[in-house]
């Protein structure tokens, strides 16, 4: 049986965002969708601050945690 990660809040959305700013060709109106999106996720879950665990070196299998407002 398959362990399942949690999620991070709005972490599809924002690695959904990073993968795009880095894609050749770039696709500004794809970006910007993509950022409003985050931006929705952010506000409807009260997401105070992401981060990324200074423990997490791995660069294809690290995970953000955010902060929620009180």
């Amino acid at each position: 049986m398959e362990k399942k990660l949690p999620q991070p809040i709005c972490g599809e959305e924002a690695v959904n965002l990073l993968n795009c700013v880095s894609e050749s060709p770039f696709d500004q109106e794809k970006c910007i969708r993509l950022m409003q999106s985050l931006r929705e996720c952010v506000v409807s879950k009260k997401v105070k601050k992401f981060s990324i665990p200074s423990d997490c070196h791995n660069q294809d299998g690290g995970t953000a945690s955010v902060s929620k407002k009180p």
